[in-house]
């Protein structure tokens, strides 16, 4: 009897996971439950902390997205090493570069040589796709319970007429194929989520140039 190697053990549990996660926010979004129990639990925390009594709905949308998101990004970056992506992307980038070449010019015999190579290049570009993949569930289970709360703080407020870029006046429950208090919190979350993102690979960077010069003198 031959034993399942740890890294396939691993993967297994991660898809899991993965699917536990992905269940679970189905259940959330239509179940409205579960939805306004997960979200009565969380809100118990977030609610007193930026709630303000459902008195200032789009400063707590702002923090919320803000705090999510930055939770979120700040996983990732603990477990993200952006010098080996941009590594990756290069290396992948030249070797789709030369391969373009090779057919322009019908070199049979470059092209079977790179064919050959190509398993290798792929194989550090996946590494880097695999480590994201497993940090999803980690992210969604940080999500979904506050996209509960979210959506259960809109549902309790007393008026959900608010003034928005696209409307002077607009209810958060309106759809606009999504409910509009999604849209107004992904036109905060998204930008800072860019700009977090930004500012530590810049840091990441920064940092290891720094080791690298301290090393050579």
């Amino acid at each position: 009897m031959t034993e399942t190697p740890p890294q396939d053990a691993k993967a297994t549990t991660t898809r899991m996971l993965t699917i536990f996660v992905f269940v679970l926010a189905i259940f959330v979004m239509f179940d409205p439950t579960l939805r306004s129990a997960l979200g009565g639990l969380v809100g118990m925390a977030l609610g007193p902390l930026w709630g303000f009594g459902g008195e200032f709905p789009v400063v707590s949308l702002f923090i919320t997205g803000a705090f999510m998101t930055g939770l979120s990004i700040t996983v990732r970056h603990f477990f993200t090493d952006y010098v080996k992506q941009a590594e990756s992307q290069k290396a992948i980038g030249a070797f789709n570069k030369e391969m373009r070449q090779a057919r322009m010019e019908n070199n049979t015999y470059k092209l079977k040589k790179m064919t050959e190579q190509q398993p290798k290049i792929m194989k550090a570009s996946m590494a880097q796709t695999t480590t994201q993949l497993k940090l999803m569930p980690v992210t969604m289970i940080i999500i979904i319970p506050i996209f509960a709360w979210i959506a259960v703080f809109v549902g309790d407020l007393d008026s959900t007429l608010i003034t928005v870029p696209w409307s002077l006046q607009t209810d958060l429950n309106t759809s606009y194929v999504f409910p509009s208090w999604i849209l107004l919190y992904s036109l905060i979350s998204i930008p800072f989520g860019q700009l977090l993102s930004r500012g530590l690979r810049f840091f990441s960077f920064r940092k290891r140039l720094n080791e690298l010069n301290a090393a050579e003198t």
